[in-house]
């Protein structure tokens, strides 16, 4: 827990010296708030192998351009991973993150798809056309599938808006699967790899059924495999 609890400061100061510091950014082009928020990210990761022994994997093609990355969810590490590896990302996030102080706004700026889920309808088509946007302009569009974070092992929940998303866009999709909840678990941080694995494409055009099946047999299959993987990698570890 000691070194959980130093990476904690470590996450704190970077987090914290960068939100305060880099305000002006804000009237800046939006790339420049993305490559600062990747800086960050790196930042963030170097503590983590330096301070926590932990370590990352990146396995396939990382996506660039107009694609639909859509990715297992297990922690905040992905988010930071994605953000970090992508070209080019927008996020498709909370509504209510944006009325976070420094983060909203830094979103904002960077033009992550906020979503909120208790309008319905209308949440979706608003979704669609920032979207449709942010392809035109060639970025990677990133969506959690299943909505919020799950447990590793936890059975699979995928909602119906990464469908919609895909046929409204008729893009590709990149399915993505990791093992973050083994070793990032909240407060405490374990040693030992993640691995993030991004998976052959699913092309543009499949109806709605054989997509979902599709998406979510790729991404569970992958999954399974990769915390067993890193189940391996738990050994007892002595920490100071």
């Amino acid at each position: 827990m000691i070194r959980s609890a130093l990476y904690f400061v470590w996450f704190a100061f970077v987090s914290v010296t960068m939100n305060i510091g880099l305000v002006p950014i804000l009237l800046l082009p939006r790339r420049v708030t993305l490559w600062f928020a990747q800086r960050w990210c790196a930042l963030l990761f170097w503590g983590l192998k330096t301070i926590v022994d932990l370590d990352l994997e990146v396995r396939g093609e990382i996506p660039k351009g107009a694609v639909l990355v859509a990715s297992k969810h297990m922690s905040m590490w992905d988010t930071l991973a994605l953000l970090y590896l992508l070209p080019d990302p927008t996020i498709v996030l909370k509504h209510e993150l944006l009325n976070i102080p420094f983060y909203g706004w830094y979103a904002r700026k960077a033009e992550m798809i906020a979503i909120d889920r208790s309008a319905g309808a209308s949440a979706l088509r608003k979704m669609t056309e920032a979207a449709r946007r942010a392809l035109h302009a060639g970025r990677e569009i990133v969506i959690f599938p299943e909505g919020t974070r799950k447990r590793p092992g936890a059975a699979a929940d995928y909602k119906s808006g990464v469908a919609a998303l895909y046929a409204q866009l008729d893009v590709a999709c990149v399915p993505v699967a990791l093992n973050s909840g083994l070793f990032w678990i909240g407060f405490r941080k374990k040693p030992g790899r993640i691995v993030i694995e991004f998976l052959p494409s699913i092309p543009a055009g499949l109806k709605r059924t054989a997509f979902m099946e599709r998406l979510e047999r790729d991404i569970e299959t992958a999954t399974a495999r990769l915390l067993a993987e890193g189940r391996d990698l738990l050994v007892p570890r002595h920490q100071p």
